[in-house]
C-alpha cells in the first residue's frame, strides 16, 4: 500500500486564522457609511469594515510574530459580516476590496512566505446566490429548480420575498442548514452543482490560494463528491492543503483519498479539559452541542487522551492536523479558562510541542478575550497600549523555538511523566530532542524525568530553552527540574 500523502509544507507551518471584518481596515479601500465603530462590542449583523488590503498592510506584525501561513474565515461575496452566506463564489467580497485586493494580498504573503488558505462554503448558499434567487423568480419554470431541495408545489414564480422565513425552524419550503432560513443547502446529488462547485476549488488554486479549509463537509454526506473534490485541487497543486472542519473523530474522511487533515477539535477539547482548573462551565455549555461534552479531566485522564489522538490517524495525518485553541465558531480559550491566563500559555505551550499545525486565533497573542458569538469576533485593538506583550513575547518565543527545531515540527512524540500535576512529553528526530514539561498544578513542583533508553549509560547536556540555564542528565535520568505553579519548562538537548 503506498504511503498516504500530504503535503509536506503544512508540518513546518504556524497558522493563523483572520476573520477579515475584525482585523484590520485600510485607508486604501472603499469609504463605506453606517460602520459600527472599531472598539464597540460586535453585533450579529453589524460590519466594522475591516478589509484584505488591512490585513496586507499587516503582514509586518504577522511576520514579526514568526507566522508563515494565513486561514481566511469566507472573503466571497455575501450579506454577512462572517461571509458564510455566499452570493458569489467567483468574487471577493467588494466590502473587503475585491479580487484585487486578494491578489494583493497573495503577491505580498507570498513574497514573505507566507501560505494562504480560503474557507469553502460549499454545503449552503446565501438567498441572494443566483441560481437560488433565479427559482424564486420563476418557480418551477427555473433550470436552476434541481440545485436545491424545494417543496415545489408552494413554489411560485416571483414569490419574493414572501418565500424568506425569519425564524429558524419555520416551514420553509426548500432544505437549508440546520435550519437556518438564510442558509439554502445545495443539493449536491445534481451533477451541475457537482461540476460548479469543483470549478470554483479549481478557480482560487489556480488564482493562487495554497488550500481549503471546508465548512461542514460532514453535511455533504458524500465520499464520492469529496474524492472527486481531492482530485480536482491536487491536479492544480498537489500540495495544496485540504483541511475540513470535523469537531470529532474523522477517520472516514483522513484515509488520503479524501482530506488530509481535519481542525483538531479533539486536541481543543482535551486542552480545555485537561489544562484549565477554573473552566467556566456554564459558558461551555452554552457554545453548542459539541462543547456540551467538555467536563473537566483528571491528569490521568488527560495524558490518556492525548495519547489516544496520537493513535487516532496515521502519523502524515497526525503531522498535518490543524492544532487550535478556539477559533471564531467559540470563546476564546482564555475566556473559557475563566480568564486565567496561566491556562492559555499552558495549552498554547502545548500545541506548540504537539505533532501538528498550531492555529492561533487572531488576538490570543494579545490577551483577547470573549466569550460565545458574535462576542469571540470582536475587532483587532491595534493601540499597542492595549495589547498583553507578555503574552505576545511568550507566543513569538514559542513560535521561534518550534520553527528552530525539527524535532517539535516532525520528531517522534513520548510521554515522559504523568504525576502528581506535573505532564511531560518529548519530541525526538535523529539526535535532536525536546523535553516540555507542563505544572499544571497551583503549587510549585519538583520532578526527575527517566529518559529513554537511548540515554542510559552516558550524560547529555540540556539546555532550558527560555533561561538558557544549563543542566546535565546522567544514566538517563534528568533530575530535579523546578518548576513555578501553572508554568512550563522547555529543554533543548545539545548537540
Amino acid at each position: 500500500m503506498a504511503a498516504l500523502q500530504t503535503p509536506d509544507w503544512v508540518q513546518d507551518a504556524v497558522f493563523y486564522q483572520i476573520f477579515p471584518d475584525r482585523f484590520a481596515r485600510s485607508r486604501r479601500a472603499a469609504r463605506l457609511c453606517n460602520l459600527e465603530h472599531w472598539d464597540s462590542p460586535p453585533t450579529t449583523y453589524g460590519f466594522k469594515g475591516g478589509d484584505l488590503l488591512g490585513a496586507a498592510e499587516k503582514l509586518d506584525y504577522l511576520q514579526d510574530l514568526g507566522v508563515t501561513a494565513v486561514y481566511f474565515t469566507p472573503i466571497f461575496t455575501s450579506a454577512a459580516n462572517h461571509r458564510y452566506h455566499t452570493i458569489d463564489y467567483f468574487s471577493v467580497d467588494p466590502i473587503l476590496g475585491g479580487n484585487a485586493a486578494l491578489a494583493e494580498f497573495l503577491k505580498q504573503a507570498h513574497g514573505r512566505g507566507i501560505r494562504v488558505v480560503l474557507d469553502g462554503v460549499f454545503n449552503h448558499t446565501g438567498r441572494g446566490f443566483y441560481q437560488f434567487n433565479h427559482t424564486l423568480e420563476n418557480g418551477s419554470a427555473s433550470p436552476y429548480l434541481d440545485w436545491f431541495v424545494f417543496d415545489r408545489k408552494r413554489l411560485r414564480p416571483a414569490s419574493g420575498l414572501n418565500a424568506y422565513p425569519r425564524r429558524p425552524g419555520e416551514d420553509l419550503g426548500y432544505h437549508s442548514w440546520r435550519c437556518y432560513p438564510a442558509l439554502p443547502k445545495l443539493d449536491t446529488r445534481t451533477p451541475a452543482v457537482r461540476e460548479f462547485i469543483f470549478s470554483v476549488a479549481e478557480h482560487w488554486v489556480r488564482f493562487g490560494i495554497d488550500g481549503w479549509r471546508l465548512d461542514v463537509p460532514a453535511d455533504i454526506d458524500d465520499d464520492a463528491f469529496w474524492q472527486e473534490f481531492r482530485r480536482r485541487v491536487k491536479a492544480v497543486n498537489p500540495e495544496a492543503y485540504i483541511v475540513g472542519e470535523i469537531w470529532g473523530e474523522a477517520g472516514r474522511w483522513l484515509q488520503g483519498d479524501q482530506f488530509d487533515a481535519v481542525m483538531n477539535y479533539l486536541f481543543t477539547k482535551a486542552a480545555l479539559a485537561g489544562l484549565c482548573d477554573r473552566l467556566d462551565l456554564d459558558l461551555v455549555h452554552r457554545t453548542g452541542s459539541d462543547y456540551r461534552k467538555v467536563r473537566p479531566l483528571s491528569l490521568p485522564a488527560f495524558s490518556k487522551e492525548m495519547d489516544r489522538m496520537l493513535r487516532l490517524y496515521d502519523p502524515a495525518v497526525t503531522r498535518s492536523q490543524l492544532n487550535l485553541l478556539d477559533s471564531h465558531d467559540t470563546p476564546r480559550f482564555q475566556t473559557l479558562a475563566g480568564g486565567d491566563e496561566t491556562a492559555l500559555r499552558l495549552a498554547a505551550a502545548l500545541m506548540f510541542a504537539f505533532p501538528g499545525a498550531p492555529c492561533i486565533y487572531y488576538g490570543d497573542e494579545i490577551g483577547m478575550e470573549g466569550s460565545c458569538d458574535p462576542d469571540c469576533r470582536r475587532a483587532f485593538p491595534w493601540d499597542r497600549w492595549r495589547w498583553n506583550h507578555g503574552l505576545r513575547d511568550f507566543f513569538k518565543r514559542l513560535i521561534r523555538l518550534r520553527r528552530s527545531s525539527p524535532a517539535l515540527r516532525r520528531g517522534e512524540f513520548e510521554r515522559l511523566h504523568c504525576s502528581d500535576g506535573v505532564y511531560a512529553l518529548r519530541r525526538k528526530l535523529g539526535r535532536e530532542e525536546v523535553v516540555v514539561v507542563l505544572n499544571l498544578s497551583r503549587q510549585s513542583r519538583s520532578v526527575s524525568l527517566d529518559l529513554p533508553a537511548t540515554e542510559c549509560g552516558r550524560a547529555a547536556t540540556w539546555r532550558e530553552a527560555w533561561s538558557r540555564r544549563i543542566r546535565r542528565s546522567q544514566q538517563g535520568r534528568l533530575a530535579g527540574l523546578s518548576l513555578r505553579p501553572r508554568d512550563s519548562l522547555i529543554l533543548q538537548r545539545e548537540p
